[in-house]
């Protein structure tokens, strides 16, 4: 049986790679159906309601099965990361318990009265009720990214001579400025994925000919959210994130662009294949002196190499952080490029009839999903083999008294389970697509 350790880090990584495919698009919907919502307001918006009543539906349920695959992680904090727990827990678990107290209430008490209250509200508080589902959910956001910034880059705390950290700062804490860019950065890739989503979901009805209003409606709202939403992905927020990473985690920058010598005028890779035993980048393709622009707005600027720190202190698995990191950035190129290319159809008024175009909407929908997994991969990835940057190994973090056959007992119900959500999920979700929203019988 492998090292215990192995088997918690694999099944945190598990669990909360599964659970952040739902939230990554509630996140992004809530402000999808706020947009619909005041959009609805106006004289002749019905149209619009009736998307919004829709995609309101299809929130529930992503937000019932992320409540379900969430809960699990809040345990293992107990069970697998007692330590890290006992450890952290005065500072990390002030933001945890904001999340759950305001965060998620507020989130779940407007939610039942988007789903039910809409003739008892009327449109005006229908709507208010949708904007505080946007705060509730993005709010919840802060807090969870709040919590991982500080062990991205920890700042407002004091440290006890038992090591036990405990809160100095409130407003350090959660000003962070690690945390203000993966906020930003975070809260515009789950953007993407819910204005890929409306995106397919409109490219579908319209490719069958069906609820033909709705499909132009989605389309419109879908490639345009999307294509902006793409942009302010890879800039700025994505730029200052990797201008942060560069300043704070130099390791973590190396292993990213599989660097292992350093220099000054660094090129970025395109492609190549990390070779951690010869210690090069194997068959690369670069673009010469952009590394050290993006990374420091130079293009002399010094790019620190792997070679320049102790082999303890390197991300524990340099292959998979570098070729995370270049499908998160390659993939959000592609988007930019397709969400530019329908709108400018959609303007000039050739979407509805370009099939091959649709189709690749349609089929779009899955990559931001892939997109989300390898940033949070690179970003996690990159921290190791720390906790607490710098202050707390992983090693140091995992509860010494729960052995690896129990972990893997766990992990395989866990898998077991999520299949069985996953499915349901999927039925569900395509029962309401193939239904379409209601009122729209063409």
């Amino acid at each position: 049986m492998a090292d215990p350790l192995a088997w918690h880090r694999l099944q945190f990584a598990f669990t909360i790679v599964y659970h952040y495919l739902f939230p990554q698009l509630t996140m992004g919907l809530a402000l999808v159906i706020v947009i619909l919502k005041g959009l609805a307001l106006r004289p002749g918006g019905e149209a619009y309601a009736s998307a919004a009543r829709f995609w309101v539906r299809i929130f529930g349920l992503n937000f019932a099965v992320g409540v379900v695959t969430g809960i699990p992680m809040e345990f293992q904090f107990g069970t697998n990361w007692a330590r890290f727990t006992a450890v952290t827990g005065g500072v990390v678990g002030q933001t945890l318990a904001l999340e759950g107290m305001f965060a998620f209430f507020l989130e779940s008490s407007f939610l039942a009265m988007l789903v039910w209250g809409e003739k008892t509200l009327g449109p005006r508080k229908h709507f208010a009720a949708a904007v505080a589902l946007f705060i509730g959910s993005w709010l919840s956001g802060v807090f969870i990214i709040t919590t991982n910034a500080f062990m991205q880059h920890p700042v407002g705390y004091t440290r006890g001579a038992d090591g036990v950290f405990a809160l100095a700062d409130f407003w350090t804490y959660v000003l962070n400025p690690w945390a203000l860019a993966q906020y930003a950065h975070n809260q515009m890739a789950s953007l993407v994925t819910a204005s890929f989503v409306v995106s397919a979901v409109g490219a579908f009805w319209m490719l069958r000919g069906t609820h033909l209003e709705q499909a132009r409606l989605n389309l419109k709202v879908g490639t345009l959210t999307g294509l902006i939403a793409s942009v302010l992905v890879a800039f700025p927020t994505g730029d200052l994130q990797a201008k942060l990473v560069a300043n704070h985690q130099p390791a973590a920058l190396a292993a990213m662009e599989g660097r292992f010598e350093s220099g000054p005028r660094a090129s970025i890779h395109l492609i190549g294949q990390p070779n951690v035993a010869q210690r090069r980048l194997d068959n690369p393709v670069g673009v010469p002196l952009v590394l050290s622009f993006l990374a420091f707005g130079r293009f002399n600027a010094e790019v620190q190499g792997l070679n320049d720190f102790p082999e303890r202190d390197w991300p524990d698995n340099v292959e998979l952080l570098y070729y995370s990191f270049h499908v998160m950035v390659g993939l959000g190129t592609m988007f930019i490029g397709l969400m530019a290319l329908a709108a400018l159809f959609r303007w000039r008024g050739w979407l509805e009839k370009a099939r091959p175009l649709l189709w690749a909407l349609m089929l779009a929908f899955p990559f931001p999903y892939i997109a989300n997994t390898a940033g949070w991969m690179t970003a996690e990835l990159g921290r190791q083999p720390w906790l607490v940057y710098g202050l707390l190994r992983t090693a140091d973090g995992a509860s010494p008294t729960v052995h690896a056959g129990s972990t893997l007992f766990t992990l395989i119900g866990f898998a077991g389970l999520y299949l069985v959500l996953g499915l349901a999920f999927l039925f569900l979700v395509g029962r309401e697509v193939l239904h379409g929203p209601e009122g729209h019988h063409e």
